[in-house]
């Protein structure tokens, strides 16, 4: 097999603040695997500094440590061809790649969506949440106003980065009462400012909030303090973050899972710890979005995901398979994949 490696970025249309920074532009590798055949696999990597402190040159390296174990992989089975790259590359965003883009190959010889090799016997509706990246409660309210005339019934609020109630009633005055707001904090609290917020921005109806303590401790005590559901994000990646049970549920990203593979081998060990998933994007590709809906269609999450972002990008013509419609989403039907990049 030959390994191809490309870069891309993919513009905002408008800035979204988070605790973390301020994200304006999305620069990913796109990468082929590309067998004896000529069948191949495509699957993209998306590192976000400001989020996992994972550089586009420390996964391009990573991808390089997989070029000589592809090299000789034609004719294994998917699974050990995986398995030896994961090894090689390390970094969970390099390894994301390689096996979306072993899925896709695998799926394209066969002539059949990924979800139906994963074992999913359709291709079930994803609900998904819409995103209100606006650091202004007059932003916020714009693209609240745009989510709900758009049929989504969740959203997700940041918070942590300022007017935190300021924004959230004007976004709960322009959704009504009965559209869901979760909030995603990116750790920026410690464990009594946590409580003291959520003291204040509960009342307005809070579906849960994520992330918004750091560490498997500090979650656990939020949530044994608070009737709100909590959500475990940035810390799930920690040593047995995931199987600690601190959290009611945990959102998982195909990107930091080390790809499809890897974010079923995660829920599983969420699932075990009675903990419940979800799934969301670190502002990911084509590829990435379409690989978590292959991986939602096994695992049924009963909340929406955060899937739904592809249209925040200024520059990109979204593949018609993975439109939103309605606040829904559904797994691509074509072979691997399904989508182009």
């Amino acid at each position: 097999m030959r390994l191809a490696i490309a870069p891309r970025r993919l513009r905002l249309r408008e800035p979204i603040v988070t605790a973390h920074g301020t994200v304006t532009d999305r620069e990913l590798l796109d990468v082929l695997v590309i067998g004896a055949d000529g069948v191949t696999g495509a699957g993209e990597a998306a590192p976000l500094p400001s989020y996992d402190g994972v550089s586009l040159d420390d996964v391009r390296a990573a991808l390089e440590d997989c070029r000589p174990v592809l090299a000789y992989a034609d004719g294994l089975p998917r699974e050990r061809v995986a398995a030896a790259c994961r090894d090689a590359a390390v970094l969970p965003q390099a390894i994301a790649a390689i096996d979306l883009a072993l899925w896709d190959l695998e799926g394209r010889r066969r002539g059949e969506p990924v979800w139906r090799l994963l074992g999913a016997e359709t291709a079930s509706a994803v609900e998904v949440n819409a995103l209100i990246g606006a650091e202004d409660p007059a932003g916020a309210t714009a693209q609240a106003t745009a989510a709900r005339a758009a049929g989504f019934r969740c959203v997700k609020l940041k918070a942590g980065i300022g007017d935190d109630a300021g924004r959230l009633e004007a976004v709960r005055a322009a959704l009504g009462p009965d559209m869901a707001i979760r909030l995603d904090a990116n750790g920026a609290w410690n464990v009594e400012q946590a409580l003291d917020a959520l003291a204040v921005l509960g009342p307005a109806g809070i579906e849960l909030v994520e992330e918004p303590v750091h560490g498997v401790a500090a979650l656990r005590a939020v949530q044994e303090a608070t009737e709100l559901t909590i959500a475990m994000d940035e810390t799930s990646v920690g040593p047995g973050a995931l199987g600690s049970g601190a959290a009611r549920a945990v959102c998982l990203k195909l990107t930091r899972n080390g790809g499809i593979s890897g974010l079923l081998e995660a829920a599983a060990i969420a699932r075990a710890a009675g903990t419940e998933v979800y799934l969301a994007s670190t502002l990911d590709g084509p590829l990435g979005i379409a690989g978590a809906l292959h991986a939602a269609a096994v695992l049924g999450p009963l909340r929406p995901c955060g899937l739904a972002t592809l249209d925040a990008f200024a520059d990109l013509d979204v593949d018609r398979a993975l439109t939103v419609r309605d606040g829904v989403m559904h797994p691509p039907s074509g072979p691997g994949l399904g989508v182009r990049a």
